[in-house]
């Protein structure tokens, strides 16, 4: 007997209709898992489907799922990516030169690493395998190969190192790994939020399915895929990383395209909303807190205002909290440097305001602020005509929307609720915006 799922199995792969396959995919992560807004769920829908399509791609995006503690279904979602994705490799503890070898094996359909328990190779109380992260970060751009020598053979080899990856653990993955992926933040499920069970025998049979789906209606595609240069709502390497995705959903059609895009935005707002940097930017952001409306300071006083602040890291920087030569060491990658200034009490060390505004400008502007006076974060990655949280059409310049415009990412509007059975069509709006009330265009 056939059934709808094997029927679309067996439709050409020209005639698969791709939204309604997304969407078939959507509905069933959904079942088993409660992610935290359809952002994320569109993320990882159409991270699943990049997979499949990893020879037409430049960039290979990653994928960090983390949560603040356990049981907040981490490592149930990769369950869920491992059911669907291309070629899954699946690992809780593996060294580079198996990682690279298994790449190697077949360069030109790479398998899709998929890493449990990352926060034990990586987290605050893991030594951080450094080879492990050189690999994944070369991995995300085409042609960065390694090199090693072999002993055995008396030869330096290459290893291509380009392959789909994705991450789950508890806390954040190192900063260079999360710049080239889309985060999702997981968290646990609420009282009164259910999921179904997922057992591997029963329900991997329905995962199967779409898995092949995928692969065909993604396959037959490839040369499209290739050639695509879907109009982008972020920058640089944000934009590189969602690339494929949004390729994907431009493939796909119906509700996808904007979806996708939105949700671009949304997490990548979100991931950089929580990203406080490094150091250096800190000190920087830190310095014209301190600066105030002064034009000079003495470097003392900078300093002591610097290490006023209780929450910040320069009082404890070091056995005797920052100081001149470290403020000086810290600031001159940025080609800052003290001066002999003249002040109303005399001659001292120190700087100007002038020495911080490029730097300033580059690495830490200062928020927008919308007509209202309310200040809207400027985010890495996001061009400036493109608005946080806001949906928009490619290539279209929008204003800074007032406050109530941005939605509240941290409202749970996602498939899964306690109460809803979701069946093989049974999908949220993902042209609604994260309050589930409709955006006009």
């Amino acid at each position: 007997m056939t059934t709808p799922d094997t029927a679309l199995n067996e439709t050409a792969p020209e005639q698969i209709d791709g939204a309604e396959l997304l969407d078939d995919v959507a509905a069933t992560i959904s079942r088993y898992v409660i992610l935290p807004s359809n952002s994320a769920l569109i993320a990882v829908v159409l991270w699943i489907g990049a997979s499949h399509a990893v020879p037409a791609w430049n960039c290979a995006p990653r994928l960090v799922i983390r949560a603040p503690e356990k049981r907040c279904g981490k490592s149930r979602l990769l369950d869920m990516v491992e059911g669907l994705c291309h070629r899954p490799l699946m690992t809780t503890n593996a060294s580079p030169s198996a990682v690279y070898r298994s790449i190697s094996m077949k360069p030109s359909d790479p398998p899709t690493l998929l890493i449990d328990e990352a926060d034990a190779i990586f987290g605050a109380k893991a030594n951080g395998d450094e080879d492990l992260r050189g690999l994944l970060n070369a991995g995300h751009q085409r042609g960065r190969t390694t090199i090693r020598y072999n002993a055995g053979r008396d030869a330096v080899e290459k290893h291509p190192t380009f392959a789909m990856a994705a991450l789950a653990g508890i806390g954040a993955m190192p900063d260079t790994i999360e710049d080239r992926a889309a985060v999702i933040r997981m968290r646990r499920r609420a009282p009164g939020e259910s999921v179904q069970p997922y057992r591997v025998r029963r329900d991997g049979p329905e995962l199967d399915v779409l898995r092949h789906s995928l692969n065909r209606w993604l396959t037959a595609h490839l040369d499209e895929l290739t050639d695509a240069a879907p109009e982008m709502p972020l920058e640089d390497r944000a934009a590189d990383t969602w690339e494929p995705m949004i390729a994907v959903a431009d493939l796909a059609g119906g509700q996808w395209p904007r979806a996708a895009r939105k949700a671009a935005v949304a997490l990548t707002s979100d991931r950089d909303a929580g990203d406080e940097g490094s150091l250096h930017t800190r000190l920087l952001a830190d310095c014209r807190i301190a600066f105030q409306d002064a034009d000079a300071l003495p470097t003392a006083e900078l300093l002591d205002r610097l290490k006023g602040d209780p929450e910040a890291p320069w009082a404890t920087h070091g056995p005797n909290g920052l100081t001149p030569m470290k403020l000086g060491n810290l600031l001159r990658d940025f080609e800052i440097r003290s001066s002999n200034i003249r002040f109303t009490t005399g001659q001292a060390k120190g700087y100007t305001r002038s020495d911080f505004t490029d730097a300033w400008n580059r690495y830490c502007p200062e928020p927008k602020t919308t007509a209202e006076g309310e200040a809207v974060p400027a985010v890495p990655g996001v061009p400036a005509q493109v608005t946080p949280g806001t949906a928009s059409s490619p290539g279209t310049a929008q204003a800074v929307p007032t406050k109530q415009a941005v939605p509240d990412l941290t409202r749970e509007v996602t498939a899964g609720t306690a109460g809803t059975a979701w069946g093989p069509r049974a999908v949220p709006d993902l042209s609604d915006d994260e309050h589930g009330t409709r955006e006009t265009a």
